[in-house]
């Protein structure tokens, strides 16, 4: 079951970019990376002392986008992202696919607005050095909306994500003398700065 979502994700993912291939006016192709200041959820509910007041961290996100359009556009992205957040010195990793939805506006000259859904696919999660494998739900939708400045074929923009329907991972913790059951609310819940390039 878990294969065939991660299959059909990605289908409709290469579907919507391969779609902004094919347009003709507005129409780009591109990469994109950039950094993501993230932390997760409501951060950390737990029966242990140890997993309170939690920090935010710097991961990272590459992939690709499509777009549609010109004054109002469509803007599908593949994109493989790495988030860390840090809960009292114990860091719990997050690799995931997402594919934003995005729609668009040109504002001001070269400054736009967008938002939309964004599908999430998780990979892998891991709570210093423990794999996190029950997942709640592996396959989740967000919301993004931002600001983005493009000039010729470089863009930049800077958005904030949200996870939309609560999503846990619980995992025994072992390391403080006696087993601790603890909860991580993996929702997203960050700002990510991305530098996009078309071809």
């Amino acid at each position: 079951m878990k294969n065939l979502k991660k299959a059909a994700f990605l289908a409709v993912a290469f579907a919507f970019i391969s779609l902004s291939t094919n347009a003709q006016k507005g129409s780009a192709f591109g990469f994109k990376g950039g950094l993501n200041y993230s932390a997760n959820g409501d951060y950390f509910e737990s029966i242990g002392d140890n997993a309170e007041n939690p920090d935010r961290n710097i991961g990272y996100h590459i992939g690709v986008f499509g777009k549609i359009g010109d004054q109002i556009y469509f803007r599908p992205e593949l994109i493989y992202t790495a988030t860390k957040s840090d809960y009292d010195s114990n860091d719990f990793n997050v690799k995931k696919i997402d594919a934003p939805l995005l729609i668009g506006l040109k504002v001001l000259g070269p400054l736009s607005v967008f938002g939309g859904p964004s599908l999430q696919y998780i990979l892998d999660t891991e709570f210093d050095g423990i794999d996190v494998d029950n997942v709640k739900d592996d396959f989740s939708v967000g919301l993004n909306f931002g600001v983005g400045v493009n000039f010729n074929k470089v863009g930049v923009d800077l958005r904030y994500e949200r996870g939309f329907s609560d999503n846990e991972a619980t995992f025994i913790n072992n390391n403080i003398g006696s087993n601790v059951s603890s909860r991580i609310d993996t929702r997203p819940d960050q700002l990510i700065l991305s530098l996009s390039i078309a071809l």
